[in-house]
């Protein structure tokens, strides 16, 4: 037999707490994951606090209740999931390439990072193929806006990593983006180039983004409002018929 490894002990325990989450089916109080655990409650709640801060768990407002987060639920997503996501929204994104015209992307979140399932772009289906998969930053990005906007953690992951990436006007409009609940590009990610973005939520939790991209010229910010409720309208028709 191999030799046992020197365990660490913080880790052990947030891997068991993580489990309690799980098998109390994604969610569960601070006393019950406590009891269960056998640790003691203060430092239940001190590593609850860290995984929160991460992005693996989260509390929701007016729920005293620990939910698994994100950023664990992505890890799933990317084991196998992302394969049956790209397919069943599909079909929404063609529809949406189709009436906007633009070219249409599925983003989902990749640590602090956006990354691309499916690329649709009618004017060149071969460059938009070779882009799938491709990270990019989040801030700038109508898809990252989503994200920062409505994925807790998000943005503390962000600062993690890039200290000073979330400026007072990135700020101001990740809130914006939270009031209106779509996202607007105005040539700030790629000059030339205009965005509007719109979340893809499951059980309400935001797992997606999708976003039309084109010319300025094409996309000016009247025309981007208007496709954002037409997005919206697919992507809650998409929503309900996979319930």
């Amino acid at each position: 037999m191999g030799k046992t490894p020197k365990l660490i002990q913080s880790i052990e325990r947030s891997a068991a707490l993580l489990e309690i989450i799980a098998q109390a089916g994604g969610s569960a109080r601070l006393r019950e994951i406590a009891a269960i655990s056998g640790i003691e409650k203060t430092t239940v709640h001190n590593i609850l606090q860290t995984l929160a801060h991460l992005g693996y768990v989260q509390r929701r407002p007016g729920d005293m209740r620990y939910h698994l987060g994100g950023r664990i639920l992505n890890l799933s997503r990317i084991v196998g999931d992302d394969h049956a996501l790209r397919d069943r929204m599909r079909p929404t994104l063609e529809i949406i390439a189709r009436e906007s015209g633009g070219t249409v992307h599925l983003g989902v979140p990749s640590g602090d990072k956006a990354a691309y399932l499916d690329i649709i772009d009618p004017h060149d289906p071969d460059i938009a193929a070779a882009r799938v998969q491709r990270r990019e930053a989040l801030e700038g990005s109508a898809v990252g806006l989503i994200f920062l906007a409505f994925v807790p953690g998000m943005g503390k992951r962000v600062l993690s990593t890039r200290a000073n990436a979330l400026d007072a006007g990135v700020r101001q409009e990740i809130e914006a983006v939270r009031i209106k609940g779509y996202a607007l590009d105005l040539e700030t990610y790629r000059p030339g180039q205009n965005a509007v973005a719109v979340p893809w939520r499951e059980n309400g939790e935001v797992r997606a983004s999708i976003a039309v991209t084109g010319p300025s010229s094409r996309l000016p910010p009247a025309r981007l409002v208007r496709l954002a409720w037409m997005m919206m309208k697919h992507v809650e028709r998409a929503t309900v018929q996979q319930c």
